[in-house]
């Protein structure tokens, strides 16, 4: 399954600077959900601070989802199948001052 993640507002720092990846996912027994999703970015794309993306089995707070321009929340947030084709952004909202 072919899915284009997309990283800004500083999450793509995390990954070497790198704001896009068009990734192919493994096949997988179960449906692709954003919960397992994250975890396969974390073990295979995310380079540095682990802390700074992910919480527990989620994004942190502050880090906005959005699906094919819609915020996650509105379709399932962890639970979402993820689609083929689809673009996931991760946004992150927080900034130093």
């Amino acid at each position: 399954m072919r899915v284009l993640l997309e990283f800004g507002g500083g999450a793509e720092l995390l990954f070497n600077n790198q704001k896009k990846f068009d990734v192919t996912l493994p096949s997988n027994d179960k449906p692709w959900t954003i919960q397992n999703l994250l975890k396969w970015i974390k073990d295979n794309l995310l380079k540095e601070r682990p802390e700074f993306f992910i919480q527990g089995d989620s994004v942190r707070p502050g880090i906005l989802v959005l699906v094919n321009d819609a915020d996650w929340e509105l379709l399932g947030a962890l639970e979402y199948e993820v689609q083929s084709n689809d673009r996931i952004m991760f946004i992150s909202t927080l900034h130093g001052g």
